[in-house]
This record gives structure tokens, sequence and C-alpha cells, in this order.
């Protein structure tokens, strides 16, 4: 529909408001005259300016009126029947108002848009219909097109909404997921991170080669800090390693900080806190013990089905249950709290991950072995060290099991 068919429209349902206001004066002039005319107990109450009001002669009956006076009554019920009517047309009006504003759009998007627009199919719809309102007697034909523009707006746009709906379905627009530009970069380098030290290595590489231009993407970021403990586990010398957990904490830092919502930002800095440990100071341990904890609890509050998070809090546990007398005081003196934590807490991790995902990790099995030594069930204790034997892993995690397992073994007598 053009702007100024619009304006045509608008005009006419004004129009529309100002006869339909006029026709009910006359109307309730008339009815109100004809009520006092009944009541009045005599004719010497009636006055000769009433009958001028309404151009009708008061009589005793209305077969008394003239012939002429008659027909204007008719006319009269004809016209406000047409009124009533074109109320409700004036009721349909409003509600396709509204849609002018989407029909003028959909004119200025060329002929493509029109041709799914609801308001479009309406005018193909008023032109089938028109027909039936013009046979009505009691109508002229600028009424009868004006409703069968009005029924059509009221019936058909649902029907008409749902073609356009199954026409974009059909074209494949509907419900379609944006597309990442950097998905197939992100899809390859967590196939890179499955692999051995050469695909991590080359995942570190590729990483930083986008690091210029993915710097601000919290998805890139702690991608690169998987990266970066990724292959400090593969550095030859102590000095490389604690390069390699700088850097990938500090890049954690800014994932989390960049998207406080991303689980994986949050367990992977988690990771390099730990990892860090390893090269610090007693009281930066400590401190990073703390920060450990608590990005560990985020990341399961985001993500609460993984099972890297609960082996990670199980493992966090277990340490902490084993910190000596002294080292809680130092704890303490530093941060006011020494960290809490029980082998019966860490045992319920560890079980939370077999829980998750059976079978989950060959070293799952050897800290289950502990918790149950620790608490006294050997029976469980011998089955944790069978199943851990028999699991299967990468070199470092395997390697990492049988020293444990070499241990615990012999004093289960497994």
């Amino acid at each position: 529909m053009a702007q100024s068919d619009n304006k045509v429209l608008i005009l006419g349902a004004l129009a529309g408001v100002a006869g339909l206001g006029l026709a009910v004066a006359c109307y309730q002039g008339y009815t109100l005259h004809r009520r006092r005319r009944h009541s009045m107990p005599t004719p010497a109450l009636r006055t000769p300016c009433s009958d001028l009001v309404y151009g009708l002669t008061v009589t005793d009956g209305p077969g008394a009126l003239p012939t002429g006076q008659v027909e204007v009554l008719n006319r009269l019920e004809a016209l406000i029947q047409c009124v009533s009517e074109l109320k409700e047309e004036m009721k349909a009006l409003k509600t396709a108002i509204p849609t002018i504003q989407e029909a003028v759009r959909d004119e200025l998007r060329g002929p493509e848009a029109r041709r799914v627009s609801p308001m479009h199919r309406t005018a193909a719809g008023r032109r089938r219909r028109a027909p039936a309102a013009a046979a009505r007697a009691d109508r002229s034909s600028e009424e009868a097109e004006s409703e069968g523009g009005y029924i059509t707006a009221l019936t058909d746009s649902d029907e008409d909404e749902e073609e356009a709906v199954a026409e974009r379905r059909r074209r494949g627009e509907e419900e379609r997921p944006p597309l990442d530009p950097n998905a197939a970069l992100f899809a390859k380098i967590d196939r890179l991170h499955q692999g051995p030290e050469s695909d991590k290595r080359e995942s570190l590489g590729l990483l930083l080669q986008h690091r210029q231009q993915l710097g601000q993407n919290s998805n890139f970021l702690w991608r690169l800090t998987r990266a970066y403990s990724d292959v400090h586990d593969f550095c030859s010398t102590v000095e490389e390693k604690k390069q390699h957990a700088e850097e990938g904490k500090r890049v954690g830092e800014e994932a989390v900080r960049l998207n406080p919502t991303c689980a994986d930002s949050h367990q992977w800095y988690a990771i390099l806190c730990g990892i860090m440990a390893e090269h610090d100071t007693i009281q930066n341990k400590i401190k990073n013990g703390y920060i450990f904890k608590d990005h560990l609890d985020k990341a399961i509050e985001l993500k609460p089905h993984d099972p890297l998070s609960y082996y990670l809090l199980g493992r966090w546990c277990y340490a902490v249950a084993q910190l000596s007398w002294l080292e809680r005081k130092v704890a303490a003196t530093l941060f006011g709290e020494p960290p809490s934590a029980t082998v019966e807490d860490a045992l319920r991790n560890f079980l939370k991950v077999e829980e998750i995902q059976p079978g989950y990790s060959k070293l799952n099995y050897v800290y289950l072995a502990k918790c149950y030594r620790d608490l006294g069930q050997s029976e469980r204790a011998r089955r944790m060290c069978e199943a851990a034997n028999s699991a299967q892993a990468e070199l470092k995690e395997a390697l990492e099991a049988q020293k444990e397992l070499d241990v615990l073994c012999p004093a289960l007598g497994v």
C-alpha cells in the first residue's frame, strides 16, 4: 500500500467519524422528541420549536404523518443502520491502521518484500472479496469496497503471516543460527588440543598468530590460556615452564575480566593459578590456592556438568586435607583463615566425576583409591586400583598415575 493510499484511507476514516457523530446526534434528538411527545399529558404542552428542530409535525400517531415525512423517517432509519455498520467498520479500521507503517516500509523495500508482506496480500484479498461486499443492496459501491478491505485486513493477516514464515523456511531463512566467523579456527584449535605434543605446540603457535586480531575475544583468550597450559607440560627447563605459566595466567585473567560469565575462562584461569603454585613463593602459593578454589566454584556454577572442574576441585580438597599444622598456621597468619576441606569433600567430587562421565580419567580412579584408603575402606580402594590399572590414558597422565599406583597397590595388597 503506497503512502498516498494510506492518506486517503485515514481521511476517509476521519470523514466517517464526522458522519457518525452527525447521524447519532440526529437520531438521539429524534428519539428524545418521540419520548417527550408520548409522555406529554396534553397537546397544549407541545412547542413549535421542537417541530422546527426535527423537521417533523407532532401528531398523535404514525398514521397521521404525511407521505413525505414517512419517507424521511424511513430514510433516516436506513441511515442509522448504515451508521451502525460504519461503527463496526471503524473498529476494524483501528485494527488495520497499526500495520500501515509496516506496509509503507515494505513498499520502500521493493517488490520482493511486497511479495511476502501481509499488507500486500491483503490488497489481493480485497479484490477477491469486493464482489461479495458489493452485493449488499443498502450499501454504495464505495462502502462495499471499504468493507472488503477491512474484513481482509482482519481475517487474512494471520494466514498471510503463516505463509510468509513458511516461505522463509523454504528458503532457509528461518531459525538459522548466526555464523561465528572464527568457528573454523576454534574447531581446528580444539582438535589440536586433543593431539600429541606436536599438535599442542602447533595450537599455541596458531593462536599467537591471531593474538592481535582476536585479543578481545574471550573464546579466543581461554583457548590461548589452555594452550599455554598444554605446552607448559612439555617444556624441558624450569625457566621455560615458569615463563609459560606466567603468560598463561595473565591471559586467563584477561579472559575472565572480558567475559565473567564464561565457564571455560574461569576453569583454565584456575588451572594456570594451580600451575603457578609450582614456581612461586609459599605466600603466593597459598594466595593462588584461594584464587584456584574461587574460580573453580564459579566454573561449576556456570557449567555444572563438566567433569574436569569436579576432578580439579577434588584434587584441591584432597591437597588441603593433607596440609600440616604448620602450613595451616602460615595460611591463617597470611590470610586470616586457612583453607578448609576434608577427605570426604574430595571423595564427593571424585565420585561426581564418575557420575557425570564413567571412566573419565585414570588419575580419578587413583584419587578415589587414595580417599577410600584414608577413610579405612580398603576393599573399595583395591577396586579403584584395579580400575586404574586397566584404564587407558595419554602419556603424561599415565606416568603420573603409575607413580601413585606403585605405592598404593602394594600397600593395599593389589
